[in-house]
């Protein structure tokens, strides 16, 4: 099944190079795949995958593990971000 994976601010850096530009890649993953299990071969450190988005929806840190992924899901992380 095909997702989008979006990463945003300073995660984009563990896109591959030809999709940072565009801060997405299309991910082709199995069927029951999870949130957690579609990020864990970008090596996000853990406390810069802040804020989980699945098609706009927020995914908590304790159901990321367990939330199983749909064909055309779009998934987005964002680093902690402070402002002023």
């Amino acid at each position: 099944m095909d997702i989008t994976f979006k990463l945003f601010a300073t995660l984009t850096d563990y896109l591959p190079p030809e999709a940072r530009r565009a801060n997405q890649v299309t991910l082709n993953l199995p069927e029951g795949t999870t949130v957690q299990q579609a990020y864990a071969p970008f090596a996000l450190p853990d406390k810069m995958v802040h804020l989980v988005l699945v098609n706009g929806r927020y995914i908590a840190p304790e159901n990321r593990a367990t939330e199983i992924l749909q064909p055309g899901d779009a998934l987005a992380i964002w680093p902690p971000i402070a402002g002023g």
